[in-house]
């Protein structure tokens, strides 16, 4: 039997090429400082060898593994993916790769083992991009030596923070409706317990108030296209003077888009819908869909940012990003004798 032949080592390449440890050292990581005569050695004494360097032992002696640890949950709606894509690519742009640890759930013990299991894998931070309405960040950070960045989290607390701005999202969207002449106006909302639905309910009822309008009928739904589709529907028997809705999300738009068929009426000759989130097909929905776009590109630059600035020991202040509404054909003027008097 024979034995595998152990791999060549630093000190291996000095004694070849007649050098000391640190001199390889240098040629391998700082080229400049060491003669063309010495590197031409060293550099024959690699190739002879077959000598791979340790990437991960020499990051680990240096401090810097250009790693950045990621803590999400809700990995599969679109909001949070498409966050943790956005995160991904600014960290790549920026020299750096990610460490993904997805959760069932948010929850003060799991986020601490997490970022624990983190602080092992020695990454340099952690970007906590937090869906489901959990604020208990701070006391899972309370013994966290490296910095956390929370992401559409409670903004303001002890880590850096981003987010979008929800109310500013939902309040463009209800302002557009209004500004067309709507002036029955309903809501299907999100589930009461996300931090993201809580704000776009608060919005749209705060816009119509500022507009002089009574507040329009909520109901609250999962996300989900079919919650969608059971809301409006309810909705739509309800109130039939609704001429126009918000919906929190794209994909309950869907679902609307169905009930609103299935009613006999059509979009938006007799309902006008703004969605949320301007998924990848809401400009192929029939009619293309009107919805409030969430920059996922720009929260995750600035959750990066965020990173580098607290790893250089730069001011952090937390951030909101303004999103924008995509004006498509789902949304029109109330037809003739559908505005009645405020």
């Amino acid at each position: 039997m024979t034995s595998e032949r152990p791999s060549p080592t630093m000190a291996d390449v000095a004694r070849r090429a007649g050098v000391s440890h640190q001199t390889v050292s240098r040629v391998l990581n700082a080229p400049q400082t060491v003669s063309a005569a010495t590197r031409l050695r060293v550099h024959q004494a690699v190739s002879d060898l077959g000598y791979r360097r340790n990437s991960i032992a020499r990051a680990l002696a240096s401090g810097h593994t250009r790693v950045i640890g990621v803590v999400v949950d809700e990995l599969a709606f679109h909001g949070p993916a498409s966050t943790v894509v956005a995160v991904a690519e600014a960290a790549r742009q920026a020299g750096y790769v990610i460490s993904l640890d997805p959760q069932d759930t948010m929850s003060t013990d799991n986020v601490s083992a997490a970022l624990e299991r983190h602080v092992d894998r020695a990454v340099e931070a952690v970007v906590v991009v937090s869906a489901h309405g959990w604020a208990g960040i701070d006391s899972s950070v309370a013994d966290v030596a490296i910095p956390v960045v929370s992401v559409d989290g409670a903004l303001g607390g002890a880590t850096a923070s981003v987010g979008v701005d929800q109310r500013a999202g939902a309040t463009i969207a209800t302002r557009h409706l209004v500004e067309l002449g709507h002036r029955h106006i309903g809501h299907v909302a999100g589930p009461a317990d996300w931090p993201q639905a809580v704000e776009r309910r608060a919005a749209f009822l705060a816009a119509l108030e500022a507009h002089g309008l009574r507040p329009g009928p909520v109901l609250d739904g999962d996300w989900s296209a079919r919650s969608g589709h059971q809301a409006m529907h309810r909705l739509l028997g309800q109130h039939p003077e609704l001429t126009a809705v918000v919906v929190a999300n794209d994909q309950m738009a869907v679902g609307a888009y169905r009930a609103i068929a299935q009613s006999g009426r059509r979009v938006p000759e007799d309902i006008s819908v703004v969605g949320f989130d301007n998924i990848p097909e809401a400009g192929f929905l029939s009619p293309p869909l009107t919805t409030v776009q969430q920059d996922f590109s720009a929260l995750g630059r600035e959750a990066v940012r965020l990173v580098l600035a607290a790893l250089a020991g730069e001011p952090c202040p937390s951030r909101l990003i303004p999103p924008r509404l995509v004006v498509r054909a789902s949304t029109a003027p109330p037809a003739k004798g559908q505005t009645p008097t405020r």
